[in-house]
């Protein structure tokens, strides 16, 4: 057991090292002496939890989406009218933050497929013959438009894996949680019980290693809880952070764009100002 802890060890130093190099080239200087260590895992709070109602315009941020957008722009694309057509405008959490049934419903049953019938109602490409442009299947043949469904499907996937992930972690820890308990009190009992001559040290190391085992279990399920919840926040382009006097959505009420764009249209007006 020893030995096996003693491995453990060299192997969480040699992935903190690698974290700290990592974070070195982030900040781009290095770190300070005085920096503190990490809170434990179970301490973290940098992110909220993951409020319902969330729309789906919070994926428009999203590096790959913006990147396919202006692919369309450069095309002579109106990005509101592909928006329109083939961006689903949904919640995408409900009750605790899962997934909701709207984002679920996204995907077929059995099969994982995108679900979502693209409705073109205006031209999307300016000029040209728009007529043709009204005709979905003329429209899906352009390479702007492929990339951009693709960089859609993506997005919703991504936070659809993430979401149904999300909703098995803390059923999961207050399990492993409660065995960890379980194996505490077994090692307590074999330690009392060895040092009251009623039981060999054989039982009190047995019980020692699965403690050993259960606390690690834990802690591995809480980091990859975490890294659940940073991998959400970067699918959802950014995370979740409500502005100051926002009132939450009930989940999947329909989505109000106009009203969540209004703050950031004023804000970029007064700037121009």
């Amino acid at each position: 057991m020893v030995e096996t802890a003693l491995a453990n060890q060299q192997a969480q130093a040699r992935a903190r090292a690698q974290a700290l190099n990592a974070l070195v080239l982030l900040i781009g200087e290095p770190l300070p002496d005085d920096l503190p260590a990490g809170m434990p895992l179970d301490a973290q709070n940098l992110l909220t939890d993951v409020p319902s109602g969330l729309p789906s315009d919070l994926l428009t941020r999203r590096p790959d989406v913006m990147q396919a957008e202006q692919t369309l722009l450069a095309a002579n694309a109106n990005i509101g009218a592909a928006r329109a057509a083939f961006f689903p405008k949904i919640s995408l959490t409900a009750a605790f933050g899962t997934a909701s049934p709207t984002l679920g419903g996204l995907f077929k049953a059995g099969t994982a497929a995108w679900s979502f019938a693209p409705n073109i109602a205006l031209p999307i490409f300016e000029g040209g013959a728009n007529i043709a442009n009204l005709d979905l299947a003329h429209v899906q043949k352009r390479i702007e438009i492929a990339n951009y469904e693709k960089a859609i499907q993506s997005a919703f996937r991504e936070v659809s894996d993430g979401l149904a992930a999300r909703g098995t972690y803390d059923q999961q820890i207050a399990a492993l949680e409660r065995n960890e308990h379980a194996q505490q009190r077994r090692f307590d009992l074999s330690d009392l019980r060895y040092k009251n001559g009623v039981d060999s040290y054989l039982s009190v190391l047995t019980a020692q290693t699965d403690l050993y085992s259960a606390q690690q279990t834990l802690i591995s399920a809480r980091l990859a809880r975490w890294t659940n919840l940073v991998d959400l926040y970067r699918a959802l382009g950014g995370g979740w952070v409500q502005r100051a006097g926002e009132t939450p959505r009930a989940p999947d009420a329909p989505v109000d764009y106009d009203k969540a764009a209004a703050p950031a249209a004023a804000s970029a007006a007064a700037t121009n100002g």
